[in-house]
């Protein structure tokens, strides 16, 4: 799958395969994960999936920006966003580690 987007269809299908759900039921629980996550997400908690990462809502303070074109200063104000944080598991798998945590000798 590597180089390719995977969408909630893909994920639903793998859970179908991998679990013997029906495909009705898969899309069901692949729906409710992403709403449980996302709505932990809106009420600011942070969502923390052992041996993937954590998902954190950070807030950021009104600052200045420029605009490129003009060089005019506009106010950003405030906002909230958020931030993927890969587990060393993750990073390791993804760089071609073991993907126990434990970091290999090259």
């Amino acid at each position: 799958m590597a180089g390719r987007t995977i969408t909630r269809a893909d994920l639903s299908e793998a859970v179908y395969q991998k679990v013997g759900l029906s495909r009705t039921e898969s899309t069901a629980l692949v729906e409710l994960v992403l709403k449980e996550i996302s709505d932990c997400l809106a009420r600011g908690e942070t969502v923390k999936l052992s041996s993937f990462g954590s998902f954190v809502v950070r807030h950021k303070g009104q600052r200045v920006g420029r605009n490129p074109k003009t060089g005019v200063e506009v106010p950003i104000p405030p906002r909230q966003v958020m931030v993927f944080k890969p587990s060393n598991i993750l990073k390791s798998r993804i760089n071609g580690g073991t993907g126990n945590g434990v970091e290999d000798d090259e």
